[in-house]
């Protein structure tokens, strides 16, 4: 607050070195210190710093502060009167939903129905998940998921006998010779 006292009453415009100067002097401020607290001032709105040209100057009047303050009342003062508005309105929302909710004998049976429905609802979904495995839209992405499988096995297989023919015809090994050396079982063939 010393420093803020200091604005206050030199009424003027400061730069940085001037103000770590002379509060120093006039306030007993360590000057070490004054920098991080002007900083601090000017994130709260309490200083207001405006770089002109090359140099940042610094000023606080009491005129703005008042402003400042009367401002944040005035919006506190808003808000309070919103808030007070929705409380109203909340409480004659839940006021309007509990008229009907009495507790009577209908509304006590038609809870129990619910109850009972959700209950039978919840047996009949654990059920249907129990076959889901024979879901047709399940069955039906499982033989396109076995299909691109296959193709992409085919690809690779056919992929295996052109290196293999490859192999042969430029170097002159034997398909015998080929698919002894890589381990290919004799049976290896396309997917059908």
């Amino acid at each position: 607050m010393r420093l803020t006292d200091f604005f206050y009453e030199t009424k003027d415009f400061w730069q940085l070195k001037d103000v770590e100067k002379l509060a120093s002097k006039s306030k007993g401020i360590v000057t070490q210190s004054i920098k991080e607290v002007l900083d601090s001032l000017v994130a709260d709105n309490i200083v207001t710093a405006e770089k002109i040209g090359t140099s940042n100057y610094f000023w606080s009047f009491p005129s703005a502060a008042v402003q400042t303050r009367k401002r944040k009342i005035d919006d506190l003062e808003a808000e309070l009167k919103v808030l007070k508005q929705k409380n109203i309105d909340v409480q004659r929302g839940i006021t309007e939903a509990q008229n009907g909710r009495e507790n009577s004998d209908h509304r006590a049976d038609l809870l129990r129905r619910l109850l009972e429905t959700e209950a039978a609802r919840t047996a009949k979904l654990a059920e249907l998940e129990q076959f889901r495995d024979c879901d047709p839209t399940l069955v039906e992405e499982k033989e396109r998921a076995v299909e691109t499988a296959k193709e992409a096995a085919n690809r690779w297989t056919e992929n295996m006998f052109a290196l293999q023919s490859y192999c042969s015809r430029t170097f002159g090994i034997p398909a015998q010779q080929f698919s002894e050396q890589f381990s290919i079982p004799e049976e290896f063939d396309t997917i059908p």
